[in-house]
């Protein structure tokens, strides 16, 4: 096997690194014709700039830990057979850094030259745009780990090749939006600060709708739009601190997100504003003192600090801990999920010992009800391609005695009750009060 390298995580919080870019690149130059009689995977997420560190290493990471324990044998059941159908799982691995027009180029490379077999990753909702028709036109099974837009589906309609193994900006922030009409339903005023990008447009709209829909008396006060990975917010803090906000909602991800809440701390906006952030479960470890307790966070899904205990989480969290000295945040938990959709799938309906075949991997992908360490995952949605599963939120809490982050007051929300059925557009749903919708 050609083993996915580890990353420490801390090194890429600190800086992006050269001598990654190096490696990968090489990787990606020595490897062979997929004849070999390997499951060749290519791999691809942030190994370098501000994304790097909250969420493309520990993806990275999560990947080597899972990938090698599927070859070892070593894997949980059901899981026990070796690699991807008694195949070892050979790896080409990618840096998700440079835009979408330089990784829609990587896609195309990945798949004619490097001869993988299947495609996993992604975290930038831009770069899935890009690859969604790519996808499609070259007939590699591709599963979207992580990214969030609601868009994808659109883009590509009725998938073949396509599917997202996580779950899509909608179910955060209808979930969001519900968690804060729940424990603070006396708010008066809202205000929003997002990456002016996708994902940033559409967790807006989706959050205001949705709040609009259960406090109908909250207003918005104030509306930023920095630019992705800007850095910077101290225009952006000056505005949100003169209109004063009950609450200020937030999908920023990564060192984005580390830094609004660093540099607003530094200046007072949380003090009377509490922050409601969708992304919010990688920072659990590293904000400490400098976040505000009551913070409202997110993990996109039942994954990191809100993963349930079960079999699988009882290897993967402290496996991922005792090897990279951190514990496995949100992207690490919806990496390991989407290499086990994928071997559960070809597993499903290829041959044991056979090289499974794009299509044999797409239809046991449609679907498909699997388990991972976040719990049962059933391919639900869009005819089979986009997953559905719970979705939780709960509060900062940082304990100075132990110098530790959790969450606290936390609250689970059924995929049913926070996710539209196929046939409506979010936006409608949520206008119309979500019909449907099945809340405890």
């Amino acid at each position: 096997m050609k083993s996915i390298p580890h990353f420490p995580s801390q090194t890429f919080r600190l800086a992006a690194s050269a001598a990654a870019i190096t490696l990968i690149t090489g990787m990606s130059a020595s490897a062979v014709a997929a004849d070999n009689g390997k499951y060749r995977i290519g791999i691809v997420t942030f190994l370098s700039g501000a994304a790097a560190g909250p969420f493309g290493v520990p993806a990275s990471n999560a990947a080597k830990l899972t990938i090698d324990t599927l070859n070892s044998g070593k894997m949980l059941a059901p899981y026990t057979k070796i690699g991807i159908n008694g195949l070892e799982i050979e790896t080409v691995l990618l840096d998700e850094a440079g835009g979408a027009t330089k990784q829609a180029e990587e896609f195309r490379n990945l798949v004619q030259r490097q001869k993988v077999d299947a495609v996993i990753g992604y975290i930038s909702s831009g770069d899935c745009l890009a690859i969604a028709p790519a996808a499609e036109e070259l007939g590699v099974p591709t599963l979207f780990f992580d990214c969030g837009t609601s868009k994808v589906f659109e883009t590509v309609k009725n998938p073949k090749y396509l599917f997202r193994t996580g779950l899509d900006a909608v179910v955060d922030n209808v979930a969001a939006a519900r968690y804060v009409a729940e424990t603070r339903p006396n708010i008066k005023t809202v205000a929003s600060i997002q990456q002016n990008y996708a994902w940033g447009q559409d967790s807006w709209a989706d959050f205001s709708l949705s709040l609009k829909q259960l406090l109908p008396n909250v207003s918005v006060v104030s509306e930023q739009w920095p630019k992705l990975l800007q850095g910077q917010y101290g225009a952006e803090i000056s505005a949100l601190s003169v209109s004063r906000p009950d609450i200020i909602h937030s999908s920023f991800w990564g060192g984005d997100m580390e830094a609004l809440m660093l540099q607003g701390g530094a200046r007072g906006l949380f003090d009377k504003s509490v922050a409601v952030l969708t992304a919010g479960e990688t920072g659990v470890e590293t904000f400490k003192s400098n976040v505000p307790n009551g913070t409202v966070i997110g993990g996109r899904g039942p994954y990191g600090a809100f993963a349930p205990k079960n079999a699988l989480n009882d290897w993967f969290r402290p496996a991922f801990t005792a090897e990279f000295k951190a514990d496995p945040t949100y992207p690490a938990y919806k990496m390991v999920q989407a290499i086990l959709a994928l071997k559960a799938a070809a597993e499903k309906t290829a041959k044991p010992g056979v090289m499974p075949t794009s299509d044999q991997v797409v239809k046991g992908l449609a679907g498909l009800s699997f388990e991972a360490p976040s719990g049962t995952v059933k391919m639900a949605r869009t005819n089979g391609h986009q997953a559905v599963q719970d979705v939780s939120f709960g509060e900062y809490r940082f304990d100075p005695k132990t110098g530790k982050g959790s969450v606290a007051n936390v609250k689970t929300y059924a995929a049913d009750c926070v996710m539209p059925p196929d046939g409506s557009t979010p936006a409608d749903w949520i206008k119309a009060g979500f019909p449907g919708a099945k809340c405890k």
